[in-house]
Formats: C-alpha cells, sequence, structure tokens
C-alpha cells in the first residue's frame, strides 16, 4: 500500500496537490505510488517560472532507470516556484516525493478539474 497523505488532492495520473495556506497557490508533485513504481529517478524536467500551465495537459518529465514519463498539470494556472534542488538530486522524488521531492508551485487561475480524495486515489492505486 503506497502513502497517500489525506491532507493532498490527486490526480488519475498519479500527481498530488497541495493547497498552500489561504493563497490562490498549490505546490504538486508526483505521488508515492507513482515514483515506486518509476524506480530510481535520474533526471526531473519541470516548466520555467512564468510559463502557463493547464489542468490535464503536459507541463514536464521524470526520467528513471527504467523509463521516462511524462508529467500532467493538476491544476490551470501560472508557475510561480520550481524545485531547483531537484536539479542536482533528483532522486529527493523517490525519498520524499511528498516533502523535499516537490516538483512546482502553481498560481490559480482557472480550473482543478477531476481531483480526487486521498480514498479516491486509494482506490485506483489498489
Amino acid at each position: 500500500m503506497s502513502n497517500i497523505p489525506e491532507l493532498l488532492r490527486y490526480t488519475k495520473e498519479h500527481e498530488w496537490v497541495e493547497a498552500i495556506s489561504s493563497t490562490n497557490r498549490v505546490r504538486m508533485g508526483i505521488t508515492d505510488f507513482a515514483q515506486s513504481a518509476l524506480g530510481d529517478i535520474v533526471y526531473v524536467q519541470l516548466p520555467n517560472i512564468g510559463d502557463k500551465v493547464s489542468a490535464g495537459q503536459v507541463c514536464g518529465e521524470v526520467e528513471s532507470t527504467k523509463s521516462v514519463s511524462e508529467i500532467y498539470s493538476p491544476v490551470t494556472g501560472a508557475v510561480l516556484a520550481v524545485n531547483t534542488a531537484l536539479t542536482a538530486a533528483p532522486e529527493k522524488v523517490n525519498s520524499d516525493p511528498y516533502g523535499e521531492g516537490w516538483l512546482v508551485e502553481i498560481e490559480l487561475t482557472g480550473d482543478q478539474i477531476g481531483l480526487l480524495s486521498a480514498q479516491e486515489y486509494a482506490q485506483i492505486t489498489a
């Protein structure tokens, strides 16, 4: 059973979203289930600060020793921050996918379509 924190929201493509305080800002990453399925992550390609992202659209890639997987934005908005630590240490996505392995922060300008609760996400990964 994967680690699925209750306070986060999830996508069917295995990304997580966390609201940051009471702002119109979210942090996102890939789930524990996804990093486990990918294996050892060796490279992460992320959008640039200021880039516009759309819910359900590709916004980056994660490369592991097994494969390359696309990252889909769970929300629509503008990229406010990128986890630059992953450039030198992409393995943080494996060791701490919900903490130091976060990917980007996005200011919401549109929809958060189809986000799942922890219970709903657990059902699709069971």
